[in-house]
């Protein structure tokens, strides 16, 4: 059920508002920090630390929930690791490994499909017709992809050439869209959002580590001072907890729809904050894209009438 706050005719305090909009924000900066950290910190390491940090921070918050649901965790030893898997490993590290390819302006637009393909997998796996408005959205953000993995140029197509790390950002997104739709049913609902999200990161925690520790055999550097450890517990901290907790808060006094619709802010605030802290360059195709990302997200989400 939604707050009235939600409702027509009802408005929005103005720490509800600042919240709405800052949330977004300290998602994407998971991007942009990323962009700028994986050229200090190997992408596992900092995957590692990140979510080893992130869950230290949570536990306090959740630990008794997870003690008094130990059995049940137990239980879904299986689903906890796939969805670390999905959330940590893929959605994580994998992020990271892409960021050292690409732009953290196409991270963010592409990323940002992962709301289209949450709506498309839905309805492929339930087997239920698409309406005509979330074909379109989904038409719409997928050529939004192909528009910014081309950079414009149709001729890329036709010779195959692709950036892997815009690869590895669509494929994150995809994880991210199946993540989300297993968190939705199954016992693991019945713990609670936090320790749920808290246990998930524990246990992707865990499966980061070969990796981390592969990349240290292979004589990646340890974080070493503030410049090392500084943007690791930024990471743990904002686009973590902190959006984490400002997204449940949001949903919690402004109602799902209204945070929904916040979150379209993503794109442009991270094209904004990739031109402004990591001096990145725009080009017309990235508008182009972005217009029909946001267009498609905007389509592919919109409520069918009733």
């Amino acid at each position: 059920m939604e707050s009235p706050a939600s409702r027509p005719g009802h408005g929005l305090s103005l720490s509800t508002l600042v919240a709405l909009v800052a949330m977004p924000l300290f998602f994407v900066s998971n991007l942009i920090i990323g962009r700028d950290a994986v050229g200090i910190v190997p992408p596992w390491s900092l995957a590692f630390w990140r979510w080893s940090l992130a869950s230290l921070m949570l536990l306090p918050f959740a630990g008794a929930a997870l003690y008094e649901h130990r059995d049940l965790l137990r239980a879904q030893w299986r689903s906890l690791a796939l969805l670390g898997f999905l959330a940590m490993i893929l959605c994580g590290g994998l992020v990271y490994v892409a960021l050292l390819y690409t732009t953290a302006t196409n991270a963010t637009l592409i990323y940002t499909t992962s709301t289209i393909m949450i709506v498309v997998m839905d309805a492929v796996l339930a087997r239920r017709p698409l309406p005509a408005l979330q074909v379109a959205g989904a038409a719409a953000g997928f050529l939004g992809i192909a528009v910014i993995t081309l950079q414009g140029d149709v001729q890329r197509l036709l010779h195959l050439s692709f950036n892997i790390g815009d690869l590895g950002i669509m494929a994150a997104a995809i994880s991210w869209a199946a993540y989300s739709l297993l968190l939705r049913k199954g016992p693991l609902t019945r713990i609670g959002t936090l320790p749920a999200f808290t246990a998930i990161a524990i246990v992707g925690a865990v499966e980061l580590l070969p990796f981390m520790l592969w990349e240290v055999a292979r004589g990646a550097p340890v974080p070493q001072g503030l410049a090392g450890w500084g943007p690791i517990l930024v990471l743990a901290f904002v686009p973590s907890v902190l959006a984490f907790g400002l997204f449940q808060y949001c949903v919690r006094v402004a109602g799902a729809s209204v945070t929904a619709l916040f979150l379209y802010l993503l794109p442009p605030y991270g094209v904004i904050l990739a031109v402004v802290f990591l001096g990145e360059q725009l080009h017309p195709y990235h508008g182009v894209g972005l217009a029909l990302i946001l267009g498609g997200v905007v389509l592919a989400t919109r409520p069918a009438p009733g």
